[in-house]
């Protein structure tokens, strides 16, 4: 039987926290239509954020490794 991998998807997206099984994201609308965003949307978009619990576990299940 072959090994399960991790989805390539949600390694480019997804990070663990080195405390223990939280997965850190980055936020979207980041990448157009920027000159009608306020500064301080554009700045708070570029902080990293948590995933919701509803869907932690779906996402632990992709990134298996």
């Amino acid at each position: 039987m072959p090994k399960m991998k991790r989805s390539s998807t949600a390694k480019k997206r997804f990070r663990w926290v080195s405390s223990g099984r939280i997965i850190k994201r980055s936020k979207a609308c980041k990448r157009h239509l920027l000159t009608k965003k306020r500064s301080k949307r554009k700045r708070q978009l570029c902080k990293t954020s948590y995933i919701s619990p509803a869907d932690k576990l779906h996402i632990e299940r992709m990134m298996y490794y």
